[in-house]
């Protein structure tokens, strides 16, 4: 099995919602992108939420319109082995120092898990820590996730509460 390793994280110290991902799948990692698989829905969610098409924008401006809305990314998944993009193929995994992450960000108040699998192994690594922030686990913006977009996206309108209220 090829060794993957996730990329930096895309934080800065006005982060008030994380969201994290499982490990970034064979699409993204061959473009040095996150969600760059056109079948995930992850832009087209957050777009939505936002009113803003990221969709529609190069990748480096998508990031700082993330940015600017108070929302970073990173992955729970440092580096594993994996076959394909399945999170389900993920082997021997090493898992990101998520408490130091969280605790550089001041602003920080919701920690969103994008899967199930980024659920699971970022739970573990925050309980460890004591963490206390809101957490919102998410259905996966994977296309190997088979719900549909529309109910992916009543369970991603969570996240308005904080990135349309920029005073909370």
């Amino acid at each position: 099995m090829t060794l993957k390793r996730c990329f930096p994280p895309v934080v800065d110290a006005d982060t008030r919602v994380l969201i994290l991902g499982s490990l970034p799948g064979e699409v993204s990692l061959a473009q040095s992108q996150y969600y760059a698989n056109r079948q995930n829905r992850f832009w087209h969610l957050l777009g939505d939420i936002l009113g803003i098409d990221l969709v529609a924008m190069d990748y480096p401006v998508r990031l700082q319109t993330l940015l600017a809305h108070h929302v970073g990314l990173w992955d729970v998944v440092a580096q594993a082995k994996r076959e394909g993009s399945l999170d389900s193929n993920i082997r021997d995994h090493a898992g990101n120092d998520l408490a130091s992450l969280v605790e550089s960000l001041p602003r920080l108040a919701v920690i969103a898990f994008n899967g199930g699998t980024a659920a699971r192994i970022g739970l573990k690594a925050l309980a460890q820590h004591g963490d206390h922030h809101t957490i919102l686990k998410l259905p996966s913006s994977s296309p190997a996730h088979t719900l549909s977009y529309p109910e992916k996206l009543r369970a991603w309108q969570a996240l308005g509460a904080w990135l349309n209220d920029a005073g909370r």
